[in-house]
């Protein structure tokens, strides 16, 4: 008959090098069992390799089982990706949102306005005018003009990304 020696959750803890509570978690998620009917006993060779098996497949919940060479993998993804961006908004190929929210509200406020004006400087100049045709290419011709300045959409947007710049220097 073979002498069976059961240790305690401290004794585990030690063993194992982490605390006693972390033995009770350890037997509540079933990877290491009590021996059975030793009311929170354990076997030390079969605890130690339950252990070491589920420390081997990773513990997705801890920070241990973070991969290295992935993580490390994303990381330099991720700078080159920055880097990329930062070449195209050097390049011009790409803007930042703000700057492109400032320019559009700014091109819509100015067009709004070039709108708003046009009854204003053309009924003294309409009131005097009975042809038609005559009244609709002036009419045509004013409002041809605002919406020539909303589709310069390129050179707004340079000039007041160059204004930004400027004024942060």
């Amino acid at each position: 008959m073979r002498l069976l020696k059961l240790y305690d959750a401290r004794a585990i803890a030690r063993f194992l090098d982490i605390t006693e509570r972390r033995v009770r978690q350890l037997r509540d998620e079933k990877i290491i069992e009590e021996y059975p009917n030793s009311n929170g006993l354990y076997e030390l060779l079969p605890t130690v390799h339950s252990y070491i098996n589920y420390l081997r497949k990773g513990n997705p919940e801890s920070e241990e089982a973070i991969n290295y060479n992935a993580e490390r993998a994303k990381l330099v993804r991720a700078k080159r990706l920055n880097e990329e961006f930062e070449l195209k908004i050097k390049e011009n190929q790409l803007h930042n949102s703000e700057d492109i929210e400032r320019v559009m509200t700014d091109m819509l406020i100015n067009f709004k306005s070039r709108l708003m004006a046009i009854p204003s400087k053309l009924s003294p100049v309409l009131s005097k005018k009975t042809d038609k045709t005559e009244i609709f290419k002036i009419l045509k011709e004013y409002i041809d003009e605002a919406l020539n300045e909303l589709s310069d959409f390129k050179t707004v947007f340079g000039e007041r990304v160059k204004e930004d710049e400027e004024s942060d220097n």
